[in-house]
């Protein structure tokens, strides 16, 4: 995968758990019990593609700059938008995508479970 640095990026975040759905063979991350970033593996457990939530007219805006971000692989097409592993989105707009879908599934939570999450 291109983007190496993704596990350590996301698990640095306050509040973020990681899992394997081993059906879907998927590495997902979650806040407060809710998934904002998965990893889809292949058969051989390289990764494929990087799914995460966005606004609808965000993931729609970056779909629109590159054929490596595509609508999400296995997920709501309006919501969920998926980066090719081996794509060549720069660094720093996969951690500002990463960063928008942690803050968007955060937001979607109770007030309370968000104190609870960041202290």
């Amino acid at each position: 995968m291109k983007y190496p640095w993704i596990d350590e990026y996301l698990l640095k975040k306050p509040g973020v758990t990681k899992d394997l759905q081993p059906e879907w063979n998927w590495i997902r991350y979650h806040i407060g019990g809710k998934m904002f970033v998965a990893v889809c593996l292949d058969d051989a457990n390289a990764p494929v593609y990087i799914t995460l939530k966005l606004d609808p007219a965000e993931g729609e805006f970056w779909r629109g700059q590159t054929a490596d971000i595509i609508p999400g692989y296995y997920m709501n097409k309006l919501h969920w938008n998926s980066i090719k592993a081996d794509g060549n989105v720069p660094d720093d707009i996969v951690q500002t995508l990463l960063d928008k879908s942690y803050a968007a599934v955060l937001g979607g939570l109770s007030k309370k479970k968000q104190k609870e999450i960041l202290g």
